[in-house]
Order: C-alpha cells, then structure tokens, then sequence
C-alpha cells in the first residue's frame, strides 16, 4: 500500500501539478494585469472596510480569518521544516515563487466564490469551487467529484494532520500520553463544530491574529540576533534552489527536482492557493467594496502573510539555529521547528511552540470542518443526520492522526490536496475570462474615484444569484 501511495504522490507532483500550479498562475498573473504587484497596497488599504457585514454573511475581515485560521497552522510550523528537511534550504525559494504566482490563483478563486455564491432560507451564503463549477460551467458531476475530494480531504485527511503535529508537539514538550491529548482535541473541537460557522468565524476572529503576532514577535527577536547573516542566508537560499551538490555543511545534496517540489508542495499546503478550499470561507462573506473583486484582494492578502512572513519567519530561524547541521539526529516535522526555537529560548521554546502549534493547528481544524460542511450542502446532503456523520467522521479523524506516523499522514494529505487541486485549477482556467473581465471593471470604477460597486445585470450571459447581491448593497 505505502508503494502505491508513494507511486501516486511522485506521479501528482513531481509530473503534473508542480508545473500545472505554475502554469495556470502565471496565465492568471498575466490576465489580471500583474493583479499582485500592481495593486499590492490595494490589499492592506481595503482592509479598513473589511469588518463590515450584513445580517447575510460574516464579515470579510471574519472570512481572512476563517481562512489564515486554515493556512496558518501545520503548513507554517511543520511544512516548512519538512521541505527543508527533505528538499534542503533551495525549497525556501520556491516556496516564494508558489506564493507570488498563487496570490494571483487565490484572487481569481475567491473572486469566482464571490460571484457564484448561493444564500440558504436562514440567510447564510454558501460558495465555493463545487458552485461555480455548476453555476458557471454547468457541469455538476464535476463539482460533485470535487465536493467529495473536499470532504474527504478537509473533512478527514487534513485534520489528522493537524492533529498528528499537535501531539508530537505537545508530547516532547510536556510529554503528555497521545491519547489524552487525541480526546481533549477531540471534545474541545466538537464543542465548536457543532456550534455552526459562525461560532468558527467569531473564535478565528480572536485567536488568529493573536497567536500570529505573538509566533511573529518571538521568532523576530530570535532572526535579529542573526540579522548580519540574512543576506548570506538569501543568497544560499537562491543559489540551492536550482539543486546543490551540498545544501548546508554536512547535509547531503539535493536535485532541482526534488527542492522545487517539496518548495511548491509545502508552500501550497500552507497557503492553500488553487487547492480550492479557501473559496468556501471567501463566499461566506459580504465584501466592502459590494463587489466580488473586493473579496478577492482580501484573500491575496492572506497568501502573503501565510507564506511570505510566516512561512519565511520559520524557515530563517530554522537555519539560524543551526539544527539542520545537526547530523546525529533524526529530526523531521514540528520537532525540527521546536529544537530550532529552543536554541534561542530553552525550554520555553518546546513549551511555546507546543501551544502556538495547538492554538494554530485548532483553528485550522474547526475551519476544515467548516469546508466540508459546505461541501456537503453542496451535495444536498445538508440534513441533521448526514451532517451529525461528518462532524463524528472529523473528530474520530483527529483521534487517528495522534497515532498515525507522520509520514503516512501527509502523504494521503499531499494526493488528496493534489486531487482537489487539478480540478480546481481547471475550472478557474475555463473561466478566467470572467475573472479578467470583473477585474477590470474593479480597477475602472476606482480609477474615476468610486466605491466599486458589482452590477449584476452587465453580465446577462453568466447565472449569477441577482437576490444574494442586492441583499449586498
């Protein structure tokens, strides 16, 4: 079985989805005229609006949450230090490149969420790629197959992930027994899943931004005993990511191969851009400005701080500490960031990022269920006793992860989020020319100094909700 799996990961990414992932970014980057460059500030100024909200959705500020809550988590603290491990400090680079070419994929995808969302008989907007693959390319079985990759992969595989870095985390921090740490996940998870999204909303809201600047502020201090070394460090990084015969002193070497895919790979489970997950949170919202580019911007800026700052902070006091050098001991996963951190901070490190990985890890969770859930709507399957499953399916998952070996783990994890990723990145390639279209029309009304405002009725051709955006303005 752990052939097959392994087979079937190297085919995904080492043949397909790494070069598809940068193909259909760059097509976008182009289309959307640059979108993440030239309109860069643009990301941080719409913020100011973004806690508004109406009696129908959560706020855009609230879906950038729910969706960091997702990115930032594993991805942050474990993936980058599996890339490293396994790619060498050249993966850094392309887990960069990842980023920049999936703010422009993360963009067009929430956009689309924006545009083809749906409102439920309670008021709630429900959206994402399964819609707009029905709504906008009338292909349903398309949307079904992906709906289910979702619910598999969100509802099941990615929270034993999560879960499984919680424990190995916990455990060398204050070496608490997997089972108990398994079941107290399990019960504080559940006390919020069944709570609804909204309950996710509000929790992400607060917990997020804290955890995040607080893992920020800590690892700064850590990187600035080192700063005369960052531009050494830079210049190593770009140097090995085209393959070395030696990445760091006393590590073996690495092909362009295997560092551009562990870069990519681990880049997009951490910002999730094209993976087509994000989008169920950017549909929840109602985006200030009442147009769905608006809702766009808002999630570009969540793959920028997810990789660009937080990815990089982990990666960079990663190689200052020097533990990659560090060759009597078999380090991989979270511990590898926990020993890195405890070189600056002793045993309050291990204790730190113990509970920053759970706090992350936790938000991570709940916002996963909450994509699934979507999904499951989706598939009219959203009664009490098809959604009382899931949520059992989810929290027996992250009883599994705190057994499961860690390689196994994120290897189904990497086939399912490739999975879910080809058709995706598909459907937003079938309908990039309506991406192109609403972006410039976005970019048109604030050119001549007006609030951007979507006008339904422009787009006749296209089956758009009228009802949802009138309820919007």
């Amino acid at each position: 079985m752990m052939q097959l799996i392994d087979k079937l990961n190297n085919f995904l990414w080492s043949y397909l989805l790494t070069y598809f992932l940068i193909l259909i970014g760059l097509y976008l980057t182009v289309g959307t005229r640059f979108v993440q460059i030239k309109n860069f500030f643009h990301m941080f100024t719409i913020l100011k609006g973004s806690n508004r909200s109406n009696k129908f959705g959560i706020s855009s500020f609230q879906a950038l949450c729910t969706t960091l809550a997702s990115r930032v988590g594993t991805g942050n603290l474990t993936g980058v230090a599996i890339a490293l491990n396994l790619g060498g400090i050249g993966s850094i680079f392309w887990m960069w490149i990842a980023a920049m070419i999936g703010m422009a994929t993360s963009f067009s995808e929430s956009t689309l969420a924006q545009v083809y969302k749906i409102i439920d008989k309670k008021g709630h907007y429900y959206g994402g790629p399964a819609y707009y693959i029905e709504k906008g390319l009338n292909m349903r079985w398309m949307g079904v197959l992906f709906s289910i990759l979702l619910i598999i992969s969100f509802g099941l595989v990615f929270n034993s992930v999560q879960s499984n870095s919680i424990v190995k985390a916990v455990s060398l921090a204050f070496n608490i027994n997997s089972l108990y740490i398994g079941t107290w996940i399990s019960i504080t998870c559940g006390i919020i899943i069944f709570g609804g999204s909204r309950s996710v909303s509000r929790i992400s809201e607060f917990i997020v931004p804290f955890m995040a600047m607080s893992y920020l502020s800590l690892s700064c201090w850590a990187i600035s005993q080192n700063v005369g070394q960052i531009f050494e460090v830079l210049f190593l990084i770009i140097k090995n990511a085209f393959g070395t015969k030696e990445a760091c002193s006393g590590m073996v070497g690495y092909s362009i191969s295997q560092v551009m895919t562990q870069g990519i790979k681990r880049g997009l489970f951490s910002n999730e851009a094209g993976m087509g997950s994000t989008p169920n949170a950017a549909a929840s919202a109602s985006p200030y400005p009442p147009h769905p580019v608006s809702q766009g911007y808002i999630q570009m800026l969540g793959v920028f701080v997810d990789t660009m700052i937080i990815c990089s902070t982990t990666a960079f006091l990663i190689i200052f500490s020097g533990v990659l050098n560090d060759t009597n001991r078999c380090l991989n996963g979270i511990e590898l960031t926990q020993l890195a951190i405890s070189y600056f901070f002793g045993d309050f490190g291990k204790v730190f990022i113990a509970v920053s990985t759970f706090f992350f890890s936790f938000t991570s969770i709940i916002s996963n269920y909450c994509y699934a859930e979507s999904n499951m709507i989706f598939l009219k399957k959203n009664n009490a006793h098809s959604l009382f499953i899931l949520k059992i399916g989810t929290l027996i998952m992250i009883i599994f992860g705190t057994y499961a070996e860690t390689p196994l783990v994120w290897k189904l994890a990497d086939i399912s989020m490739g999975c879910m990723a080809i058709i995706n990145l598909t459907a937003i390639f079938m309908l990039s020319k309506l991406i192109f279209m609403l972006t410039k029309d976005y970019n048109s009304q604030r050119r001549e100094g007006k609030i951007p405002v979507f006008d339904a009725k422009k787009y006749p051709k296209i089956r758009i909700k009228n009802d949802v955006w009138k309820n919007i303005k």
